[in-house]
C-alpha cells in the first residue's frame, strides 16, 4: 500500500472528506509543547520539534490510519521567562486552546484522539482539567508526555549521567534532550557551548544514544496508539449534562 498524508494541514478539505468518509482515519495525534530557551547549546524550538518528530514517526508506523494535527507551538512556559526569546502561555489561555483543537478533531470525526506532550511545564495543567475535557468531548482522548512510555531501565542503561531516571526526564536540554536533537537534528545543536557551561551532564550526550531513545519511544507510542484504535486503551467518558 503506497504511504498517504499524515499531516492534516497538508490536506485539502475534499482530500479529507474522502478518507473519513471512507473509515480510513482510526485517530490523530495533536502534538503541544514549548518554544522556550534550552540552555546554551539547543535551539528554542526542541520540544516542539522532538515531539513532531515522534508524533510523524507514529503515524507513518499507522499509515494511513493516523493523521498529525499540529495547531499550537507554544506552551506554558513562565518559569523560563527570564530568559529573553522564550514564548509562553497563560495556563488558563493554553487549555483553553487544548480544549478548542481536541473539540476541532473530535467535530471532524475522530475518536480517538492523542495529545501528545513534549514539555514538562504542560503536564500540570492538562491532567488537572481532563475530566472535564472527557466529559466536554465524549470521545477516547490521552495525554502522553512522549517520554513517559520509558522505563527506569531504559534510563539506566543508556544515560551516562546515571541520575536522569524516569520520572526526572525529560531533564531539560540535559544528556537526554541533547542526544535527541544529535540524532535528529544536529544541526539544532551547538557543539562549540557544550563545553563552555557548568553542567556538564549535556556533554555526555551522543547521537547513538539518541537514535536508540527515539527509536524505543517511537515503538511504544505506536502500540499506545494502535491499542487505543483497537479498543484497548481506552478512558471512561463522563456524562456531559449541558
Amino acid at each position: 500500500m503506497n504511504s498517504k498524508e499524515i499531516l492534516l494541514r497538508k490536506m485539502t478539505r475534499r482530500e479529507f472528506r474522502g478518507r473519513m468518509q471512507a473509515g480510513e482515519l482510526k485517530a490523530c495525534i495533536l502534538p503541544i509543547a514549548a518554544i522556550e530557551q534550552h540552555l546554551e547549546h539547543l535551539e528554542m524550538e526542541h520540544d516542539w520539534r522532538s515531539v513532531c518528530l515522534i508524533a510523524n514517526q507514529v503515524a507513518q508506523n499507522l499509515n494511513p490510519e493516523v493523521l498529525v494535527a499540529e495547531g499550537i507551538m507554544a506552551g506554558i512556559s513562565e518559569h523560563h521567562m527570564k530568559h529573553p526569546g522564550t514564548l509562553t502561555l497563560n495556563p488558563g489561555t493554553f487549555i483553553n486552546v487544548v480544549f478548542d483543537l481536541v473539540d476541532s478533531l473530535a467535530r471532524a470525526g475522530f475518536t480517538n484522539i492523542l495529545v501528545l506532550n513534549g514539555h514538562g511545564g504542560n503536564i500540570d495543567a492538562c491532567r488537572g482539567i481532563w475530566d472535564q475535557l472527557l466529559r466536554r468531548v465524549q470521545v477516547n482522548v490521552h495525554f502522553l508526555p512522549y517520554w513517559e512510555v520509558l522505563n527506569e531501565s531504559d534510563a539506566l542503561e543508556l544515560l551516562k549521567s546515571g541520575r536522569r531516571l524516569p520520572q526526572d526526564l525529560p531533564g531539560h536540554a540535559q544528556e537526554f534532550e541533547t542526544s535527541m536533537a544529535m540524532a535528529a537534528f544536529p544541526e539544532n545543536v551547538r557543539i562549540e557551548a557544550l563545553g563552555a557551561q557548568s553542567d556538564p551532564t549535556p556533554a555526555m550526550a551522543t547521537a547513538k544514544t539518541g537514535h536508540e531513545f527515539i527509536h524505543r519511544i517511537t515503538e511504544r507510542v505506536t502500540d499506545y496508539l494502535q491499542k487505543m484504535i483497537k479498543g484497548e486503551n481506552t478512558l471512561p467518558t463522563p456524562p456531559f449534562h449541558p
